[in-house]
């Protein structure tokens, strides 16, 4: 047993102010967190005026750092501590609605109908648009057959240069074009996207199906995005079943609406739960959340082509000169894929051709 004396000295070691340190560290980094999210709950809330919002989240952060850091008394900690749960309890009774007034390109909610073979999609965005800002809505109603659907393709658009960027998939048929869906935050008229904002509730979330005119050209033609496009190595029966749990996703989201966050579920989070879900295991991977970097993510799990390096891969793959060019038509699909690299098959493991159409 060891004596008080020694005792003492280990608390007072170097290893002992370590741990010391890193508790009061943590405790520390806790208040924040807690703090800031207070203040950030208030701040996104639903009150209409920017000012009210600005002053409660302000006054919140006052008195939290009065509170946990300066007042240094049990009541101070006891009245915060009851104020946060009271704001908690407020903000997890936030529903998500439909019953907005949207910004016309999310206006829509789509539906599926699935008859046998045939999948009946409503609600298929198809704009025609002079700017990003001046468009004509048009919504359509398309017919496919399951047994038509042949592959997958992966889009990367970039808005800014960096490891984060948007991206959605594309299902091909060998008898109808492409079609599109892009899951995405449903900003009301008066909102713009919000990153932040999207961790207090701030935006409903949407799965936009459209034809690739739109879905892609809005953003090569009109927003100035770079896009990546390529080819995913997918057995067409695993391409029908992720399209299937798309479906499913898509009509469970029209009979109830949700929340888009930006951690818990976004563009690129759900499609790799989705795959997951068709049957596909997916190891986490960080890249899943830093998903301006998927496309090197998914050269690396083989289902790009490999018969290049990906520095060259990635250089073909963007198809923002073909977009501009093939403008609204009605080839739009076959012109961007035309100089694309070979889609490589899984089954066979071989790279047919030099180039896909």
């Amino acid at each position: 047993m060891q004596s008080a004396p020694e005792l003492a000295s280990v608390r007072h070691s170097a290893t002992w102010r370590i741990v010391r340190g890193l508790g009061t560290g943590l405790r520390h980094l806790v208040r924040g967190l807690v703090v800031a999210w207070g203040a950030g709950a208030l701040y996104f809330s639903n009150l209409p005026w920017v000012w009210a919002r600005y002053a409660l989240a302000l006054a919140f952060a006052v008195f939290g750092i009065w509170a946990l850091w300066l007042a240094r008394r049990r009541y101070a900690r006891a009245a915060f501590a009851l104020l946060f749960i009271v704001i908690l309890a407020w903000w997890t009774s936030i529903s998500p609605s439909h019953d907005r007034e949207w910004r016309p390109e999310v206006a829509v909610m789509p539906r599926a109908r699935i008859d046998g073979d045939r999948v009946y999609l409503t609600g298929v965005r198809n704009f025609d648009y002079v700017s990003e800002r001046d468009f004509t809505p048009h919504y359509e109603t398309r017919v496919v057959e399951l047994s038509h659907l042949t592959g997958l393709d992966f889009y990367i658009s970039y808005w800014m240069p960096g490891p984060i960027g948007h991206t959605f998939l594309s299902f091909t048929f060998d008898n109808a074009p492409p079609v599109s869906i892009s899951i995405e935050a449903r900003p009301e008229a008066h909102e713009g996207f919000s990153p932040l904002g999207s961790l207090f509730k701030q935006f409903e979330l949407i799965y936009v199906v459209g034809d690739e005119r739109d879905i892609v050209g809005v953003r090569t033609n009109y927003r100035g995005e770079d896009v990546y496009l390529y080819r995913i190595a997918s057995a067409p029966e695993h391409a029908r079943a992720l399209f299937l749990v798309y479906l499913a996703r898509i009509n469970a989201l029209a009979d109830r609406p949700e929340h888009y966050n930006l951690l818990s579920s976004n563009c690129t989070i759900n499609i790799v739960r989705y795959t997951r879900a068709a049957g596909q295991p997916l190891a986490f991977d960080v890249r899943h959340y830093l998903n301006g970097l998927s496309d090197r993510y998914l050269y690396d799990l083989g289902v790009l082509n490999a018969s290049m390096p990906f520095a060259m891969l990635r250089t073909r793959s963007r198809i923002n000169e073909a977009a501009r060019s093939a403008d609204s038509a009605p080839d739009f699909s076959a012109r961007i894929r035309a100089s694309l690299p070979a889609q490589r098959h899984r089954d066979s493991g071989s790279v047919a051709g030099e180039t896909t159409g």
